[in-house]
Protein backbone atom coordinates (compact mmCIF):
# COMPACT_ATOMS: atom_id res chain seq x y z
CA UNK A 1 0.00 0.00 0.00
CA UNK A 2 1.40 3.29 -0.95
CA UNK A 3 3.03 4.90 2.17
CA UNK A 4 1.40 8.38 2.21
CA UNK A 5 -2.00 6.92 2.24
CA UNK A 6 -0.28 4.78 5.38
CA UNK A 7 0.75 7.95 7.13
CA UNK A 8 -2.51 9.94 6.33
CA UNK A 9 -4.07 6.75 8.15
CA UNK A 10 -2.42 6.91 10.88
CA UNK A 11 -2.69 10.48 11.35
CA UNK A 12 -6.63 10.34 10.65
CA UNK A 13 -6.71 7.36 13.45
CA UNK A 14 -4.76 9.05 16.27
CA UNK A 15 -6.41 12.20 15.98
CA UNK A 16 -9.68 10.23 15.78
CA UNK A 17 -8.83 8.29 18.95
CA UNK A 18 -7.19 11.22 20.57
CA UNK A 19 -10.69 12.92 20.20
CA UNK A 20 -12.87 10.54 21.62
CA UNK A 21 -11.39 11.07 25.62
CA UNK A 22 -11.69 13.50 27.88
CA UNK A 23 -9.27 15.09 30.58
CA UNK A 24 -10.86 13.52 33.37
CA UNK A 25 -10.76 9.89 31.68
CA UNK A 26 -7.24 10.26 31.47
CA UNK A 27 -6.34 11.53 34.83
CA UNK A 28 -5.78 15.05 33.43
CA UNK A 29 -7.76 18.19 35.09
CA UNK A 30 -10.25 19.55 33.09
CA UNK A 31 -9.75 23.63 31.70
CA UNK A 32 -13.15 24.45 31.03
CA UNK A 33 -14.87 24.87 28.35
CA UNK A 34 -12.95 23.13 24.71
CA UNK A 35 -12.98 24.52 21.13
CA UNK A 36 -12.70 20.97 19.43
CA UNK A 37 -13.73 17.78 21.37
CA UNK A 38 -11.12 15.24 23.34
CA UNK A 39 -7.56 15.51 24.62
CA UNK A 40 -5.28 18.65 23.17
CA UNK A 41 -2.22 17.40 20.99
CA UNK A 42 0.39 18.53 23.60
CA UNK A 43 -1.78 15.99 26.72
CA UNK A 44 -1.32 12.79 24.29
CA UNK A 45 2.29 13.45 24.19
CA UNK A 46 3.07 14.80 27.52
CA UNK A 47 0.55 11.04 28.62
CA UNK A 48 2.89 9.14 26.48
CA UNK A 49 6.53 11.22 27.31
CA UNK A 50 7.10 12.26 23.52
CA UNK A 51 7.83 15.64 22.39
CA UNK A 52 4.55 17.68 21.41
CA UNK A 53 6.19 18.90 17.79
CA UNK A 54 7.47 15.14 16.99
CA UNK A 55 3.91 13.80 18.08
CA UNK A 56 2.25 16.75 15.93
CA UNK A 57 4.37 15.83 13.47
CA UNK A 58 2.89 12.40 13.41
CA UNK A 59 -0.55 13.32 13.33
CA UNK A 60 0.09 15.07 10.02
CA UNK A 61 1.45 12.47 8.47
CA UNK A 62 5.14 13.74 8.24
CA UNK A 63 8.09 11.32 7.33
CA UNK A 64 9.59 10.53 11.02
CA UNK A 65 11.32 7.89 12.85
CA UNK A 66 9.25 5.60 14.76
CA UNK A 67 9.76 2.86 17.74
CA UNK A 68 7.90 0.05 18.85
CA UNK A 69 8.31 1.49 22.14
CA UNK A 70 6.77 5.14 21.60
CA UNK A 71 3.92 3.97 19.41
CA UNK A 72 3.15 1.66 22.59
CA UNK A 73 3.10 4.67 25.15
CA UNK A 74 0.99 6.61 22.79
CA UNK A 75 -1.58 3.41 22.40
CA UNK A 76 -1.53 3.07 26.14
CA UNK A 77 -2.03 7.14 26.73
CA UNK A 78 -5.37 7.08 24.34
CA UNK A 79 -6.06 3.85 26.29
CA UNK A 80 -6.38 1.78 23.04
CA UNK A 81 -8.01 -2.05 23.53
CA UNK A 82 -5.90 -4.79 21.69
CA UNK A 83 -7.50 -4.75 18.31
CA UNK A 84 -7.11 -0.75 17.94
CA UNK A 85 -3.22 -1.44 19.63
CA UNK A 86 -2.62 -4.08 16.72
CA UNK A 87 -3.73 -1.51 14.36
CA UNK A 88 -1.95 1.11 15.40
CA UNK A 89 1.15 -0.92 15.20
CA UNK A 90 0.53 -2.28 11.57
CA UNK A 91 0.09 1.57 10.39
CA UNK A 92 3.25 2.28 11.99
CA UNK A 93 4.66 -0.47 10.17
CA UNK A 94 5.49 -2.59 13.68
CA UNK A 95 4.02 -6.34 11.79
CA UNK A 96 6.49 -6.49 8.83
CA UNK A 97 7.10 -9.93 9.83
CA UNK A 98 3.61 -10.34 8.76
CA UNK A 99 2.83 -12.71 5.09
CA UNK A 100 3.22 -9.98 2.51
CA UNK A 101 -0.17 -9.93 0.59
CA UNK A 102 0.20 -10.94 -3.00
CA UNK A 103 -2.37 -11.41 -6.10
CA UNK A 104 -4.01 -14.74 -6.40
CA UNK A 105 -2.93 -16.30 -9.68
CA UNK A 106 -5.31 -18.89 -11.81
CA UNK A 107 -3.76 -21.73 -10.90
CA UNK A 108 -3.95 -21.22 -6.97
CA UNK A 109 -7.48 -20.26 -7.47
CA UNK A 110 -8.10 -23.71 -9.30
CA UNK A 111 -6.36 -25.10 -6.77
CA UNK A 112 -8.91 -23.81 -3.82
CA UNK A 113 -12.03 -24.79 -5.80
CA UNK A 114 -11.98 -28.16 -5.23
CA UNK A 115 -11.84 -27.35 -0.84
CA UNK A 116 -14.42 -24.86 -1.26
CA UNK A 117 -16.97 -27.36 -3.59
CA UNK A 118 -16.09 -29.75 -1.20
CA UNK A 119 -17.74 -27.45 1.78
CA UNK A 120 -21.32 -27.72 -0.14
CA UNK A 121 -24.10 -27.61 1.25
CA UNK A 122 -22.29 -24.85 3.73
CA UNK A 123 -21.70 -22.06 1.65
CA UNK A 124 -18.11 -20.78 1.16
CA UNK A 125 -16.13 -18.28 -0.47
CA UNK A 126 -12.20 -17.04 -0.86
CA UNK A 127 -12.04 -13.63 -0.31
CA UNK A 128 -9.99 -10.53 -0.24
CA UNK A 129 -9.40 -8.68 2.90
CA UNK A 130 -11.82 -6.11 1.36
CA UNK A 131 -14.73 -8.35 0.71
CA UNK A 132 -13.63 -8.67 -2.95
CA UNK A 133 -15.30 -12.60 -4.00
CA UNK A 134 -12.67 -14.23 -5.83
CA UNK A 135 -13.97 -18.01 -5.67
CA UNK A 136 -17.40 -19.85 -4.09
CA UNK A 137 -18.95 -22.91 -3.96
CA UNK A 138 -22.83 -23.91 -5.54
CA UNK A 139 -24.05 -22.79 -2.18
CA UNK A 140 -22.67 -19.60 -2.03
CA UNK A 141 -23.87 -18.52 -5.36
CA UNK A 142 -27.44 -18.29 -3.79
CA UNK A 143 -27.08 -17.07 -0.52
CA UNK A 144 -27.76 -13.11 -1.33
CA UNK A 145 -28.17 -13.58 -5.55
CA UNK A 146 -27.12 -15.59 -8.06
CA UNK A 147 -23.44 -14.59 -8.18
CA UNK A 148 -23.07 -15.83 -11.52
CA UNK A 149 -24.99 -13.27 -12.86
CA UNK A 150 -22.86 -10.39 -11.42
CA UNK A 151 -19.42 -9.51 -13.04
CA UNK A 152 -16.29 -10.65 -11.36
CA UNK A 153 -15.06 -7.36 -11.34
CA UNK A 154 -17.85 -6.37 -9.57
CA UNK A 155 -18.29 -9.17 -6.77
CA UNK A 156 -17.84 -7.36 -3.88
CA UNK A 157 -19.45 -8.10 -0.97
CA UNK A 158 -18.96 -4.23 0.57
CA UNK A 159 -19.83 -2.96 -2.70
CA UNK A 160 -23.12 -4.38 -2.79
CA UNK A 161 -24.01 -3.94 0.71
CA UNK A 162 -23.52 -0.29 0.62
CA UNK A 163 -24.72 0.39 -2.52
CA UNK A 164 -28.03 -1.73 -3.02
CA UNK A 165 -30.81 -2.29 -1.22
CA UNK A 166 -31.67 -5.98 -2.75
CA UNK A 167 -28.44 -6.94 -0.83
CA UNK A 168 -28.53 -4.95 1.90
CA UNK A 169 -32.12 -6.29 2.95
CA UNK A 170 -31.10 -9.77 3.08
CA UNK A 171 -29.22 -9.13 6.22
CA UNK A 172 -32.01 -9.30 9.21
CA UNK A 173 -29.53 -6.81 11.39
CA UNK A 174 -28.08 -4.78 8.34
CA UNK A 175 -26.96 -1.66 10.52
CA UNK A 176 -24.86 -3.95 12.94
CA UNK A 177 -23.57 -5.95 9.92
CA UNK A 178 -22.42 -2.45 8.30
CA UNK A 179 -20.55 -1.13 11.42
CA UNK A 180 -18.63 -4.71 11.53
CA UNK A 181 -18.20 -4.63 8.15
CA UNK A 182 -16.38 -1.27 7.69
CA UNK A 183 -14.69 -1.56 11.02
CA UNK A 184 -13.12 -4.80 9.33
CA UNK A 185 -11.77 -3.11 6.23
CA UNK A 186 -11.19 0.08 8.49
CA UNK A 187 -8.38 -3.05 10.02
CA UNK A 188 -7.67 -4.27 6.81
CA UNK A 189 -6.01 -1.47 5.24
CA UNK A 190 -3.33 -1.49 7.61
CA UNK A 191 -2.23 -5.07 6.45
CA UNK A 192 -1.58 -4.65 3.00
CA UNK A 193 -4.50 -4.86 0.81
CA UNK A 194 -3.09 -3.47 -2.95
CA UNK A 195 -3.44 -0.19 -3.79
CA UNK A 196 -5.75 -0.74 -6.78
CA UNK A 197 -8.31 -2.60 -4.56
CA UNK A 198 -8.21 0.07 -1.84
CA UNK A 199 -8.41 2.89 -4.41
CA UNK A 200 -11.26 1.01 -6.07
CA UNK A 201 -13.30 -0.11 -3.24
CA UNK A 202 -12.90 2.42 -0.91
CA UNK A 203 -13.08 5.16 -2.87
CA UNK A 204 -16.20 3.89 -4.93
CA UNK A 205 -17.70 3.18 -1.60
CA UNK A 206 -16.72 6.92 0.33
CA UNK A 207 -18.44 8.24 -3.42
CA UNK A 208 -21.07 6.24 -3.53
CA UNK A 209 -22.67 5.94 0.36
CA UNK A 210 -23.19 8.08 2.83
CA UNK A 211 -23.65 5.57 5.78
CA UNK A 212 -20.32 3.79 4.52
CA UNK A 213 -18.43 7.00 5.08
CA UNK A 214 -19.89 8.26 8.06
CA UNK A 215 -19.21 4.77 9.89
CA UNK A 216 -15.78 5.32 7.86
CA UNK A 217 -14.47 8.53 9.81
CA UNK A 218 -15.06 6.54 12.69
CA UNK A 219 -11.67 4.72 12.74
CA UNK A 220 -12.93 1.99 14.78
CA UNK A 221 -11.80 -1.20 13.73
CA UNK A 222 -12.34 -5.33 14.68
CA UNK A 223 -9.60 -7.45 13.25
CA UNK A 224 -11.34 -10.87 13.58
CA UNK A 225 -14.87 -11.45 14.36
CA UNK A 226 -16.47 -14.83 14.13
CA UNK A 227 -20.88 -14.18 14.42
CA UNK A 228 -23.83 -15.22 13.76
CA UNK A 229 -25.35 -13.68 10.94
CA UNK A 230 -29.68 -14.30 10.18
CA UNK A 231 -30.10 -13.92 6.43
CA UNK A 232 -32.84 -13.85 4.20
CA UNK A 233 -32.28 -16.19 1.45
CA UNK A 234 -34.62 -15.63 -1.76
CA UNK A 235 -35.23 -19.83 -2.43
CA UNK A 236 -35.44 -21.05 1.19
CA UNK A 237 -36.23 -17.99 3.58
CA UNK A 238 -34.42 -17.36 6.95
CA UNK A 239 -31.27 -18.72 7.46
CA UNK A 240 -29.05 -18.37 10.89
CA UNK A 241 -25.37 -18.85 10.11
CA UNK A 242 -22.34 -18.83 11.34
CA UNK A 243 -19.29 -17.09 9.83
CA UNK A 244 -16.15 -17.92 10.18
CA UNK A 245 -13.21 -17.08 8.48
CA UNK A 246 -9.34 -18.02 8.20
CA UNK A 247 -6.37 -15.94 6.95
CA UNK A 248 -5.04 -18.22 3.77
CA UNK A 249 -1.27 -17.36 4.38
CA UNK A 250 -0.27 -17.54 0.50
CA UNK A 251 -2.09 -15.08 -0.59
CA UNK A 252 -3.46 -12.77 2.38
CA UNK A 253 -7.12 -13.32 1.42
CA UNK A 254 -9.51 -15.40 3.75
CA UNK A 255 -11.64 -18.32 3.11
CA UNK A 256 -15.05 -17.56 5.07
CA UNK A 257 -17.46 -20.68 5.90
CA UNK A 258 -21.09 -20.69 7.33
CA UNK A 259 -22.25 -23.16 9.02
CA UNK A 260 -25.81 -23.83 10.06
CA UNK A 261 -26.36 -22.34 13.67
CA UNK A 262 -29.83 -24.18 13.87
CA UNK A 263 -31.35 -27.20 12.51
CA UNK A 264 -33.41 -25.69 10.59
CA UNK A 265 -31.02 -23.84 8.77
CA UNK A 266 -29.21 -26.76 7.80
CA UNK A 267 -32.12 -28.52 6.40
CA UNK A 268 -32.48 -24.97 4.58
CA UNK A 269 -28.92 -25.09 3.38
CA UNK A 270 -29.42 -29.24 1.95
CA UNK A 271 -32.34 -27.93 -0.23
CA UNK A 272 -30.47 -24.84 -1.48
CA UNK A 273 -27.99 -26.51 -2.64
CA UNK A 274 -29.90 -28.77 -4.49
CA UNK A 275 -30.98 -26.05 -5.91
CA UNK A 276 -28.28 -24.68 -6.93
CA UNK A 277 -27.13 -28.08 -8.10
CA UNK A 278 -29.94 -27.97 -10.70
CA UNK A 279 -28.61 -24.34 -12.12
CA UNK A 280 -26.02 -24.23 -14.76
CA UNK A 281 -22.16 -25.54 -13.50
CA UNK A 282 -20.30 -22.61 -12.21
CA UNK A 283 -17.93 -21.03 -15.01
CA UNK A 284 -14.62 -21.08 -15.26
CA UNK A 285 -12.23 -19.08 -12.99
Amino acid sequence: MNSMIVRRELGDFLRSRRERLTPEQVGLPSTGRRRTPGLRREEVAVLAGVGVTWYTWLEQGRTINVSMQVITAIGRALRLDDGESQHLLRLAGMQRNEPEVVTCDPELLTAFQPVLDKLDPYPACLQTPLFSVIAYNKTYRHLFTDMDAIPAADRNCAVKFFTESSWRDRFVDADVVATRMVARMRAAVSTGPSGSEVALVIGRLLDRSDEFARLWRRHDVLLHHDEVKRVDNPLVGRLSLSFVSSQVVETGHRMTIMTPADDQTRERLERLHSAASRSDDRPAL
